[in-house]
């Protein structure tokens, strides 16, 4: 197995883009917000990178399928996160727009890549 191999993925470079994405909007946010949701939508999307990382360097696919669900998972509490922050009016229907686009481009990347797998 390749050492590092999650460097090279697409779909961890694109996280790496709404993780970005998402740390702007953060530094925008008024400061009575900045501490428990913007820290709380910092952390679902550091998670979807991270766990794409540690997944990676898992013996099996099995191994590293269970890493993916738990990406897709980070993803949909980003965009609940990203939902919370627009219904508040912390962020335009813009952004949300944005990143929903960014997360379902990145939830297909996954799908596809669990395909792949030979679980």
């Amino acid at each position: 197995m390749q050492q590092f191999r999650f460097l090279e993925w697409g779909v961890y470079r694109d996280s790496q883009e709404l993780f970005s994405f998402i740390h702007n909007i953060v530094k925008k946010l008024p400061r009575e917000y900045r501490f428990e949701l913007g820290s709380q939508i910092l952390r679902s999307a550091s998670s979807v990178i991270l766990n794409l990382a540690e997944g990676s360097g898992k013996e099996s696919e099995k191994e590293l399928n269970r890493f993916i669900e738990t990406s897709l998972g980070s993803l949909y509490e980003t965009l609940a996160n990203l939902d919370i922050l627009q219904i508040n009016g912390l962020i335009d229907t813009q952004e949300f727009a944005t990143g929903k686009k960014k997360i379902g481009s990145i939830c297909n990347q996954l799908g596809g890549f669990k395909k792949t797998l030979e679980i």
